[in-house]
């Protein structure tokens, strides 16, 4: 409970009172930097700048609402900001030396993607929304839900979020946005009608089984010893038939069994051999990868984020090997035997 006389010291210039004021927000504000934007980097940004605007505006904060909903409205408008103004970094070409890939099924719209350590979400997706919210909290930080997000106008992301992840009344939301109610609401709808239409008949697909469940390790653990021995035919009988893999910020997308499987066919048929550290993303299972390489080392080239549903893989994502050391994950290893499982 934040006392008044707390948020008096901090006005007042106490950097301990603005520290015990802000901290018990600071993590659920940096996840949604990361969903407004998609980047891990871009919401570490945002988080900072937010909390150096509330220290520099602390005088002016009428207590008309929470603490909480004032740093809220300052990290939303932070992420518009960004948003509207900056250009996204770009897509690069594909460069994995030895390797031509199959021709792609698509290029994909977003590119700037990047993936959220679960070791980060700890606390921070426990916490019931409020009443308005029509998301699971472990949905609302899946991948696909974030990829979905990007694609919107900015302001619907920020309406989106806001009253239907975060579960904050309209009003509340029209106070963040200096609008009005009416407008958050069509804003509202129209982000609402873009996800739908956006939906694939996948969508109606298994559900998911729970992190750590008997289900989830089992097939994750499929995964990582037939990935790590390059065993095509064990690999493919773990997927969907509408399985997909995506590889930002490479554009190149497979969809569908026969593309993935070609895909797959390729990086395996070049001889390359991967070892397998397991982490979690998103809430979703993740590995950090690194390729066997001469002098008994292996090399990290990325992270591989699996989606379930049911008790098979509907998506894989691959991400570049810069994120490594968001998952505590080292440069490199010695090499070893590939690993068969995952916690």
């Amino acid at each position: 409970m934040v006392t008044a006389d707390l948020i008096s010291r901090a006005q007042a210039g106490d950097g301990d009172a603005f520290t015990e004021l802000t901290e018990p927000h600071r993590r659920e504000l940096q996840v949604h930097c990361y969903r407004m934007l998609g980047s891990f980097q871009d919401a570490e940004d945002a988080l900072q700048e937010t909390l150096l605007a509330a220290w520099q505006g602390l005088a002016g904060f009428e207590r008309r609402a929470s603490p909480r909903t004032w740093l809220y409205r300052i990290a939303t408008n932070r992420c518009l900001n960004v948003l509207r103004s900056a250009s996204r970094r770009p897509a690069i070409d594909w460069n994995v030396p030895g390797v031509e890939p199959p021709q792609p099924t698509r290029l994909g719209e977003v590119v700037w993607l990047e993936p959220f350590p679960d070791a980060l979400l700890e606390g921070v997706t426990d916490v019931p929304p409020g009443p308005e919210a029509r998301y699971e909290q472990n949905e609302s930080i899946s991948l696909a839900f974030v990829t979905a997000l990007q694609v919107l106008p900015p302001r619907q992301v920020a309406v989106l979020i806001l009253r239907d992840v975060l579960g904050f009344h309209a009003r509340e939301v029209a106070d963040m946005l200096d609008s009005t109610v009416e407008s958050i609401n069509s804003a509202l709808k129209r982000a609402r009608a873009s996800l739908q239409r956006r939906s694939s008949p996948s969508a109606e697909r298994e559900q998911p089984p729970a992190v750590g469940s008997p289900t989830a390790d089992a097939i994750v653990a499929k995964f990582a010893s037939a990935y790590a021995a390059a065993d095509l035919d064990a690999l493919v009988d773990l997927l969907t038939d509408d399985v997909f893999i995506s590889m930002p910020p490479m554009p190149l997308e497979y969809a569908g069994l026969d593309a993935v499987a070609r895909f797959c066919a390729t990086l395996f048929g070049a001889g390359r051999r991967t070892d397998l550290v397991p982490t979690g993303a998103n809430r979703q299972p993740a590995f950090g990868a690194y390729l066997r390489a001469s002098a008994g080392l292996s090399r990290g080239t990325g992270l591989i984020v699996l989606t379930l549903a049911g008790d098979r893989i509907c998506a894989m994502t691959h991400f570049e090997s810069t994120v490594l050391p968001w998952f505590g994950l080292p440069p490199s290893l010695p090499a070893r035997e590939p690993t068969a499982g995952a916690g």
